[in-house]
C-alpha cells in the first residue's frame, strides 16, 4: 500500500524542517514495521508563502531525493493562492498513491497514529476514511488552551445541529482517504480554500454513506500556530450557512 501523506503549508519556516524530518525519522526507525509492500510520499504543498518556506522545502527535497530507495520520498508543489482547502484539493489530484490524507506540519496529532492508520487500512478494507478526533472519549488532549476549547466545543455543537456531523471531531489535523473516494469528494464539495474545506470534505462523505472510522488519538497544542481564530471563525459561520442550504436543497431534489 502507498501512502500520500500531504503537508499544506503558509510561512511555514519555523517548523517545517522540524516537521518533515521527524515524519522521515519515524518511518525510518519503524521501517520493519510499516513496510510491509507500503510505500511514503511526503508532499509539501506550499499555498501562497512569502518568507523562506521555499527555500527549506527545495532544500529537504535535494537531501532527501535519495533516501531509502523508494520507501520514502519527499516532494514540493507551490501555488500562489492562500489556503488549506486549495492545498489539499491539489494534493489529492495530483496524488498517485493508494492512500492519501493530510498531517499538520507540527505534527500536534501524536505520529505513532501514522502506524495504526496503516493498520486500519491493511486489515479493514471496508474502511475509507480515517478522521482522527480530539474529542472522543478515548481521546488524551493536553496543552489546549481554554478559549480555542470554547471555539472549538462551539463549533462541534453547531456542525451536529445544523448539519448533522456523526464524527466526534472535523479538522483534527490528521485524515486519511483512499484515493478513489478522495478524488470523488473533492469533485463534490466546494471549491473554498480555507479550513472549512476539510469540514465540507468530511460531511459530504458522510452524506455519501462512507465507511468512516473516528480515530481517538493523542494531541498536543501547538502555541506557535499561524492561524487566525476571530477569522476562521467567521469564515466557518459563513460556510456553514452556504452547505446548509446547500443541502437543504439537495436533499428536496432527492425527495422528487
Amino acid at each position: 500500500m502507498t501512502v500520500d501523506i500531504l503537508f499544506p503549508v503558509l510561512n511555514e519556516h519555523l517548523r517545517l524542517e522540524r516537521g518533515i524530518r521527524r515524519t522521515v525519522e519515524y518511518l525510518q526507525k519503524n521501517r520493519q514495521v510499516l513496510e510491509r509492500d507500503s510505500s511514503f510520499t511526503l508532499t509539501i504543498v506550499d499555498n501562497g508563502s512569502d518568507d523562506d518556506t521555499p527555500d527549506i522545502a527545495k532544500r529537504l527535497v535535494k537531501e532527501f531525493e535519495a533516501l531509502e530507495g523508494d520507501y520514502i520520498k519527499v516532494r514540493y508543489f507551490r501555488l500562489e493562492q492562500r489556503g488549506v482547502g486549495i492545498a489539499f484539493r491539489k494534493g489529492v489530484e495530483e496524488c498517485v498513491s493508494d492512500v492519501v490524507g493530510y498531517m499538520d506540519i507540527d505534527l500536534s496529532t501524536d505520529i505513532g497514529y501514522l502506524q495504526k492508520m496503516i493498520e486500519i487500512f491493511r486489515d479493514k478494507p471496508e474502511i475509507v476514511y480515517v478522521n482522527a478526533s480530539r474529542f472522543s472519549k478515548d481521546s488524551d488532549v493536553s496543552g489546549r488552551k481554554w478559549y480555542r476549547k470554547i471555539t472549538s466545543q462551539g463549533l462541534l455543537i453547531i456542525l451536529k445541529t445544523v448539519l448533522k456531523m456523526k464524527s466526534t471531531d472535523a479538522i483534527c489535523g490528521f485524515t486519511f482517504v483512499r484515493k478513489p473516494e478522495a478524488l470523488r469528494l473533492v469533485s463534490e464539495c466546494s471549491n473554498d480554500n480555507g479550513w472549512f474545506y476539510m469540514i465540507e470534505f468530511l460531511l459530504r462523505a458522510e452524506r455519501d454513506g462512507m465507511n468512516i472510522l473516528d480515530m481517538p488519538v493523542e494531541w498536543v497544542e501547538d502555541y506557535d500556530t499561524t492561524v487566525n481564530v476571530p477569522k476562521t471563525i467567521k469564515n466557518y459561520l459563513i460556510n456553514i450557512r452556504r452547505l446548509k442550504k446547500e443541502f437543504d436543497k439537495e436533499d428536496a431534489e432527492k425527495r422528487r
